[in-house]
This record gives structure tokens, sequence and C-alpha cells, in this order.
């Protein structure tokens, strides 16, 4: 959203990003303006380790963080687009639709992943039931009539939206998750077709417009710098910004690994690091660093395929070894290997054997590297920034996209 609002400014429009609390600071340090709307999450680990949870994980999300503070919402956002002429969200910002109608602008949607599409004709890989892909193969009808019935079996969910809409005097809308972004003016999928082309089920009103890439609001720390610049490429171990509370023996396990095939290893380990992980001649541990920068100069890259991380893993051209932990990194990581540049080993699989033995055929085998630099090359030639920002002032212009 930083990358998208950057080169809507840089067009002349005037973008305020709303959000929670937590994240003024960053937002306004880019120059962006910033307006507060609830609820105010911090990403602390207790909370992480919830929204995380293989099984539990979108259920936390939606019933728990985000439903209950419907009409707090609804309340912010409204005071935020006073005078605005145009409301983008993202899909989890259920009175977005409501405060767009009320207010008589505009609504557009933001979606990041292809899973949000659950397309019977490119199925996604579901944690909650991998067997769903299976039926797919099988039969499309089936498995078109088995999401609606799924979708059916969660309308409690989100009941507490309809009820503020039916009390603001529109009508309740529908009772699945993802329902009202058919009625927006546009949906942009800012991700790359190489992961998700368009299907012929997906709404009339959604367009791909490639990655947007963003992460430069802290510089790589001086003694990574000098690690990198100190030996061969090193093999990067990162859980992104959500995972990485949750580590488990992720990082422990990763270090073996890296020292059992006597390779470099960078372990980014997010602000709460593991005990016991000190850096070494041959191992660097860092809280963070900016993965445009650090993930060209790697050999391999180790994560949990969250969407962002995996944008920029495609965007560096590197083999990569995805262990996923939940929402859409499975479905993300099938995706990767289906493209010929990934592994996938199961968070209960992962063990410093198991991803030693993968590395190992990651690196060993050349076509795995072929295969990720024509894909990165695909991915520099996308502006996902620019088109974005192009459906959206087809919008203003009173046209769609």
């Amino acid at each position: 959203m930083v990358a998208l609002a950057l080169e809507l400014q840089r067009r002349g429009h005037v973008p305020v990003i709303a959000t929670s609390e937590y994240y003024r600071e960053k937002i306004e340090a880019t120059g962006v303006a910033f307006h507060p709307i609830r609820p105010n999450l911090t990403p602390d680990k207790d909370l992480l380790r919830a929204v995380m949870d293989e099984r539990r994980g979108p259920e936390q999300v939606i019933r728990k963080l985000m439903v209950p503070a419907v009409r707090d919402m609804y309340a912010d956002l409204t005071e935020a687009v006073r005078g605005a002429d145009l409301l983008l969200s993202a899909e989890l910002v259920f009175a977005a639709d409501s405060v767009a109608e009320i207010a008589r602008i505009p609504w557009v949607v933001a979606t990041l992943a292809p899973l949000s599409f659950m397309s019977r004709y490119d199925p996604p890989i579901l944690i909650q039931a991998p067997w769903l892909t299976r039926i797919a193969a099988l039969s499309k009808p089936l498995y078109a009539s088995l999401i609606r019935l799924s979708q059916w079996g969660i309308r409690h969910w989100t009941e507490p939206v309809r009820q503020m809409r039916r009390d603001l005097g529109l009508a309740p809308g529908p009772a699945g998750i993802f329902g009202p972004r058919e009625k927006a003016k546009a949906i942009i999928a800012m991700f790359s077709p190489l992961i998700g082309r368009p299907q012929p089920d997906w709404p009339s009103n959604a367009r791909v417009t490639g990655f947007a890439f963003y992460d430069h609001h802290e510089p790589m720390p001086p003694a990574l710098q000098a690690f990198l610049d100190g030996g061969d490429p090193p093999i990067v171990f990162t859980l992104g910004s959500a995972a990485v509370f949750d580590p488990g023996e992720f990082y422990r396990d990763s270090a073996a690994a890296a020292r059992s095939i006597d390779r470099r290893a960078v372990l980014l380990v997010g602000p709460d690091p593991p005990s016991g992980l000190p850096s070494d001649r041959q191992i660097a541990v860092a809280a963070y660093a900016p993965f445009s920068e650090l993930f060209p100069r790697a050999a391999a890259l180790v994560h949990q395929a969250g969407i962002g991380t995996t944008a920029q893993a495609l965007r560096a051209g590197k083999p990569m070894l995805i262990v996923p932990f939940s929402h859409d990194q499975p479905d993300n990581g099938a995706r990767m290997v289906r493209l010929g540049v990934a592994k996938v080993i199961g968070r209960r699989q992962y063990s410093a054997a198991t991803a030693a033995e993968a590395l190992r055929g990651l690196l060993d085998d050349p076509s795995y590297a072929s295969r990720a630099s024509a894909a990165a090359a695909q991915i520099q030639r996308e502006d996902g920034a620019a088109t974005a920002a192009e459906m959206i002032e087809s919008v203003l212009r009173g046209g769609r996209s």
C-alpha cells in the first residue's frame, strides 16, 4: 500500500493510508498522510501466534479481530474519507463498502494473493482442506459447490457486519467473506500473472497488476553488509513479518542445516530472536534487512511464502525452499513449485536433516536457478504500483478498470 500511495502521490494525488495507530511513524516517514482506524492491532508475539495458527488462523483474523471492531472501524473510516474522491480497501476491511456507499464515493478493493479468488479453474491449496484441490481436478462444478457450502458454513462469522448495515439503512449484503467486493468499481489483484492469471470465474471487475514493492524504511545493518561482502553468497532464512514471532525450532534447525552442507547463512530472526543463536564466521544473525538488497545476494532463499516475501524472492531470481505456516502460504508455495523455482517442506516436517537434503537438491540442480532467473526477468518488467494507479485513475475519471 505504501508503494501504491507513493505512486499516486507522484501523479499529483493526495493519498491517505488509514490503518492501525501502530504504523503511524513508518507511514508518515514516507511522506504519506496517515489516519488511524480501529482495531488498533499491535503485532506482538501472542497475537501473531494466534493469527499464524495452521487451522484457526483465518478465524482468528476475521471472527476474533476484524469483525468485532466493525462499528469502530466504520466510525474511524467515515472520518478518514471526509473530502475524499475514492476509497481503496483491503478485503478484510469489513466497513469499507458501507463507508463508501454512504459517502457516495467509488470503492476499489485490493487483493494481494490468488487464493482469495477461490477459482475452480485455478483451485487454491487450503491448509484447512487440502483435499479440495483433488476434488477440483475431478469435478470443477463439485468443487464450486463445496466452496459455496464452506462459505455458507461460516456465514455467521460476518453477521455483525450485516447487522451494522441494516442499522445504517443499507441492504445487508451477501454472507460470504469476499462477497461484497463484486460491487466495487474495480478489484486490483496486486500480484504477478506468473502466479495467478485471470480465470473465467473471477469477478468481471478484477485485473492483475503485478507486484508493488516497497521496503526502504530501514537500511542494511552494517554488520550484515560486512558479512555479505566477506564470502560466498549465503542461504537466507526468513519467516517474514508475522510467522517470525512463532518460529519454533526453525532458526536452530536452519543454522544446523547450513553447517551440515558447509554453506554460509543469514538468519533474519525479527525483533525477538531465539536464545543461543549468536553470529559467527559462517552464520550471520540479524533482526531485519531490506529484502530487495539482501535477496539478490543469496544463493537460495528459505521462507514461509507470505505473499510479500514470495514477491521479493521472485524478483531476486533465487531458488527457494518454502516452509508454509498458514493462510495463503501453502497456496503461494505450491505456485512456486509449479513455476519450477522451489521445493516445499511442511512446517511440521522441517528439520536440520530435511532442510539440508532439500537445499542440496536446489543448489546442485542448475535448472532451479535458471527458472528462477527467467521468472525474475518477467517480474522486473512489471510495475504493479503504476498499473494499479492507472486503474484507480480510470475509476476517478468515471470509467471502470
